[in-house]
């Protein structure tokens, strides 16, 4: 098991230690390759990612354009949210760049964390919420972006 002091310098600094006990033994550590797809659009959302080491981008393909980079996540970020959110599937896909390292959190993980630690749950939601904006504020001036590329402005 992880020390909970490196764990605590991430995602879960809001944490007191005796919630980040209650929690280390539902999260599983996985490690995957350089070019893995964790997930694809469409695909049933039943996992949370929190990035220890390594990338992971996020792709989007909206239904009439290209697929797009959306966000690029570093270690102590989060991904996969649409499994928080009650999604049945994932909103965009998450592909691996380098060799990752991360915490992976079921949906069931989560509903039970909430529902048997409540002061924990509620903190974990608002950490979640918080990169989900942070991450949503992302997207929006990128896709603002790709969208004002190539226009002229009037002088």
């Amino acid at each position: 098991m992880q020390k909970v002091e490196n764990i605590s310098q991430s995602f879960f600094a809001t944490l007191t230690v005796n919630q980040l006990q209650t929690l280390l033994p539902l999260l599983e550590k996985r490690t995957f390759g350089k070019n893995v797809v964790l997930f694809k659009q469409g695909q049933a959302a039943d996992m949370i990612y929190i990035l220890l080491k390594g990338k992971v981008v996020i792709d989007y393909k909206p239904y009439d354009g290209p697929e797009i980079t959306v966000s690029h996540i570093e270690p102590g970020g989060v991904f996969g949210w649409s499994a928080a959110l009650g999604r049945r599937s994932y909103s965009s896909a998450a592909v691996t760049t380098t060799e990752v390292e991360a915490f992976c959190l079921s949906r069931d993980r989560l509903v039970e964390i909430y529902q048997q630690e409540p002061e924990t749950g509620i903190i974990l939601l608002e950490t979640l919420a918080g990169g989900i904006a942070k991450r949503l504020n992302s997207t929006h001036e990128q896709i603002l972006a790709i969208l004002t590329q190539g226009m002229k402005t009037r002088d």
